[in-house]
């Protein structure tokens, strides 16, 4: 199993609020509109950062991580390649994201506790 990791970072015209709210709202529902997100993707969880200082720690520099969970390397490139994933997705995603400042890990999970 393949898990892709992306940290998102809004876009700075957008408020906290506002960037959770179209994520969680209105991205969510469209991505999993998708017929190759149904085929391909496993799993998906959203998480959105907090306010939260933590004692020698820097402020974080996201605001939300989605995690997405594919069968292998082939199932997670064929759905973001494919033509309407780039159609419909693509451009929600360049209203909410500052997809410059995003960055992703694709990896295997190593459980350990």
């Amino acid at each position: 199993m393949i898990k892709f990791t992306i940290l998102l970072t809004r876009k700075p015209s957008l408020t906290r609020e506002e960037f959770v709210d179209h994520h969680r709202n209105r991205h969510a529902a469209l991505f999993m509109s998708v017929p190759v997100v149904q085929q391909t993707v496993r799993r998906y969880v959203q998480q959105h950062a907090i306010d939260a200082t933590l004692p020698g720690m820097p402020p974080t520099k996201y605001d939300g991580i989605t995690e997405l969970w594919f069968d292998d390397v082939d199932a997670l490139a064929r759905c973001f390649s494919d033509p309407v994933y780039l159609e419909r997705i693509r451009p929600d995603e360049e209203a909410f994201l500052d997809l410059h400042a995003c960055d992703f890990v694709v990896s295997t999970e190593n459980p350990v506790a």
